[in-house]
């Protein structure tokens, strides 16, 4: 394995790690609070819409990161 693919690798694995813990903080809450039951709507909603929060925002810090560790 090279360095370029140990990097983006480890970049995906540490997103999937963040998007799963605010997903699991904000569906703590809202569960908490009843707004929604579990395998509800409410709860498929929140893990998708941190998602493709998630998503957009690794996006945009990639470039940094990549010029950062592989060049």
């Amino acid at each position: 394995m090279n360095k370029t693919t140990f990097i983006g690798i480890s970049y995906v694995s540490f997103w999937v790690i963040v998007w799963g813990t605010i997903g699991s903080i904000i569906d703590f809450y809202l569960l908490e609070s009843v707004i929604y039951i579990p395998g509800s709507i409410g709860q498929y909603s929140t893990f998708s819409i941190t998602a493709v929060f998630s998503i957009v925002v690794a996006l945009i810090l990639f470039p940094n990161i990549k010029n950062r560790f592989i060049n």
